[in-house]
């Protein structure tokens, strides 16, 4: 069997804040995921590390197929550019009306169009989100023959889960994965 090559397609808003929601139930500021989402309790000090997070889910340099991520700018744009030198191409979209709409459509789209190029039987297709609009997408990939691993914190939507090839838990590297 050839290399396992790896493509990567974040939604970097749903990762970001997601993990800060994980984080508050670390913290003890929620009794659990669902009273954190319930009550809108964000541990605000939790800060992702890129640089390990395109480690964990891309792999090894001569596996990396594709790494990309999405979302909004926040104020400070140097932030995209630490996310470039981390190994993510980036691209960006402003908010419309606090929802990120254009990102989900932007990676389903971007992911359609790379897998015609993607050697099914030696490569991956990882996704970083965990929200239902993701799932025809999951389900399309999983028919055609891709190899899909949704990689995202426990408390991704139930059908992504089951509806990806395989779910890889980030909850447990929530430590790792904080700068």
């Amino acid at each position: 069997m050839g290399i396992i090559k790896s493509y990567t397609y974040v939604d970097n808003s749903n990762f970001f804040i997601e993990g800060q929601r994980v984080s508050a139930v670390e913290a003890g500021m929620a009794f659990d995921i669902y009273d954190a989402i319930d009550r809108s309790i964000f541990d605000h000090s939790w800060q992702a590390d890129y640089g390990k997070l395109h480690s964990l889910v891309c792999g090894d340099k001569k596996q990396i197929g594709a790494a990309k991520l999405w979302g909004s700018p926040p104020p400070s744009d140097t932030f995209w550019q630490m996310v470039e030198r981390k190994g993510f191409k980036v691209k960006t979209y402003e908010r419309s009306y606090g929802k990120e709409k254009k990102v989900d459509v932007a990676i389903a789209y971007e992911i359609a169009k790379d897998a015609p190029k993607i050697d099914k039987a030696n490569s991956e297709i990882v996704l970083v989100a965990g929200d239902k609009d993701f799932i025809p997408v999951v389900e399309d990939l999983v028919a055609d023959g891709y190899n899909v691993c949704v990689a995202f914190w426990d408390h991704a939507a139930q059908e992504m889960r089951t509806k990806a090839t395989s779910f890889f838990s980030l909850n447990a590297y929530l430590k790792h994965l904080s700068r």
